[in-house]
């Protein structure tokens, strides 16, 4: 892929270092505008309706800011027994979410959107990844929420973190679980020519 995208740019309408990440690793430049989108004022239920919107209306705003750029919007959440697990606001939250997830299997859903308002197209979709977590003992668990990591992460854990201990087998794309179904991702951007494969 090339490694200089000017045109079209490509913005990530996401503050998360992991989707940023995961899009460099694949050989993309990315501008990171973080969207301003309230997602509590969306209320939705089904979980794949719910992230694909989110993602959708994020890359929107963005948008609206650089009307000539492609923006990918991505939102991930957690769910496990029909109960959405967003991102702990303390201990005894990121404890109970793990607790929750212990010896389990939950489901990993990301919505992303890749949009441009000028081209007034509109690429979206959802993918799910089944994640089993090992049994942990209670020694483990604590550990783990006295680290940082849970803080920011939907369901209270990181895959590609030292929470790698915590998952025994996942069914899916491991990315998305990160954030961000990349293979997904990169097949629209080269299918419509918004990024070219060079050929050596």
């Amino acid at each position: 892929m090339k490694n200089e995208m000017e045109k079209p740019r490509l913005i990530l309408a996401s503050k998360s270092p992991r989707r940023k990440e995961l899009l460099e690793q694949a050989g993309l430049i990315v501008t990171v505008v973080p969207s301003c989108v309230d997602e509590d004022g969306i209320n939705i239920t089904a979980p794949e309706n719910l992230v694909k919107t989110l993602a959708e209306a994020k890359a929107r705003e963005v948008a609206g800011a650089y009307p000539e750029s492609w923006v990918i919007g991505a939102d991930t959440i957690v769910l496990i027994n029909g109960e959405i697990l967003g991102k702990p606001d303390s201990t005894e939250t990121a404890r109970r979410m793990i607790q929750q997830l212990n010896g389990q299997t939950h489901e990993v859903f990301t919505g992303y959107a890749i949009f441009c308002e000028a081209m007034k197209t509109c690429i979206s979709g959802v993918e799910k990844t089944d994640v089993h977590f090992r049994n942990l003992s209670q020694q483990e668990i604590e550990w783990y929420i006295q680290t940082d990591e849970p803080y920011d992460k939907a369901g209270a854990y990181a895959i590609q973190g030292l929470g790698s201990f915590l998952v025994k087998r996942i069914c899916g794309s491991y990315t998305n679980v990160v954030g961000l179904p990349v293979c997904e991702v990169l097949e629209h951007l080269l299918k419509t020519g918004i990024i070219e494969r060079e050929i050596r």
